[in-house]
């Protein structure tokens, strides 16, 4: 490179390329299994809309709500996805810190080196990542020629050489497995489909989030540094209480913790109610749903060895299953006291989100949102 510019900090096509040479294959399967995966999941995504709008009543019967499209992708396409929704979100702090590198000596040399390292370090978790993740949605996705998405951002990816290779590691039935990670998506797709505000607010939190990051660089290598050796083993002052904590929460500030609290509270509602959603149409439409839930859920638990253990735990990953079941529990207390349609005022509001805190006492939201003790939940509880 011979100019650097904000978005060049970072060699997002070495990225690609490097995450792509390095990821694992999927399962094998003939193209007629692979062809039958996809259009079965196309099928699911679609069966799986109507199930999650009925039981979560978040869209009134005939409203008209933005349309996103449903991708069945190879993990090769997981991370082609994934790095053009992270360049959209970086953008802002990238930019920022070259306008500090410019006027640092040789600052585009160093940038032209940095971004090809900052390039291949992204593509190594990326690749860590692919064989992982089942589905998701993308709420910052840009659409390009390969990977369409929605006017407003979003779009729905469905993993299915993960899929396929979960259903075989725990012996359960394909069909009923397919249809239950559709669920489990689709809520998430509901949920920004049906919330018009929830996207920009995440994104605003988040440009908060990265806008308070140090961008002096050796800052930065340093707080790197430190939790590296923190969590090696190395830093001779570990007892000082940085051990057991994730590489993402050593190179927070202050500030960056306050807001990082408000994301994991936003965070665990989202997962937490589409493990719920999941769970509640599953006995329905999913006959081996208990089966599943049982299996998958000790595969959460357990990971796939002591490697997949320490990168987890490193990178973050543990506080995301975290959330998935301090966030299930919220929703399903909040719907027991004052049902769906009571839950529901969740939605209503960035001020209506529950906190951190309410996340783990869910009561507190109810007394919060309706009234104290839940009041007028009497009334939601009979729909």
């Amino acid at each position: 490179m011979t100019s650097i510019s904000g978005a060049e900090m970072v060699d997002w096509n070495l990225a690609v390329a490097t995450a792509t040479r390095l990821v694992r294959p999927g399962p094998e399967v003939t193209r007629d299994e692979a062809r039958a995966v996809v259009a079965e999941l196309r099928g699911h995504a679609r069966t799986s809309e109507r199930h999650v709008r009925e039981f979560t009543r978040m869209i009134p019967e005939g409203a008209a709500v933005p349309d996103t499209p449903v991708l069945v992708v190879d993990r090769a396409g997981w991370v082609k996805a994934n790095v053009a929704g992270f360049r959209e979100l970086l953008l802002p702090l990238l930019g920022k810190m070259q306008d500090r590198r410019a006027s640092a000596p040789g600052g585009a040399v160093l940038g032209a080196v940095g971004g090809k390292v900052t390039g291949v370090e992204l593509g190594m978790l990326l690749s860590f990542l692919a064989s992982r993740v089942l589905g998701q949605y993308e709420t910052f996705a840009p659409a390009s020629r390969d990977l369409p998405a929605a006017a407003a951002g979003g779009r729905l990816l469905l993993v299915a050489p993960n899929i396929v290779h979960v259903e075989r590691e725990l012996e359960v039935a394909p069909h009923d497995f397919r249809l239950w990670v559709c669920l489990h998506e689709e809520t998430h797709r509901t949920q920004f489909t049906a919330v018009p505000w929830l996207r920009a607010h995440l994104e605003g939190e988040i440009q908060t989030f990265l806008g308070a990051t140090e961008v002096d660089p050796m800052t930065v290598l340093e707080r790197i540094r430190d939790a590296a050796q923190s969590f090696a083993g190395a830093r001779p002052d570990a007892e000082h209480g940085d051990e057991g904590r994730s590489l993402v929460e050593l190179v927070q500030t202050p500030e960056q913790r306050e807001i990082l609290g408000r994301l994991t509270a936003v965070m665990s509602l989202l997962e937490g109610h589409a493990d719920f959603v999941m769970d509640g149409v599953g006995p329905q439409v999913v006959p081996s749903v208990a089966e599943i839930r049982e299996k998958f859920q000790q595969r959460r638990a357990n990971g796939a060895g002591r490697l997949d253990a320490a990168l987890r735990k490193l990178l973050g990953l543990d506080a995301k299953l975290r959330q998935y079941r301090d966030g299930e529990r919220f929703v399903r207390a909040v719907v027991g006291q004052v049902g769906m349609d009571g839950f529901n005022r969740v939605w209503t509001s960035p001020n209506t989100l529950p906190t951190k805190a309410e996340i783990d006492r869910p009561a507190d939201w109810v007394a919060r949102v309706h009234g104290k003790g839940g009041e007028g939940g009497a009334e939601d509880r009979e729909g």
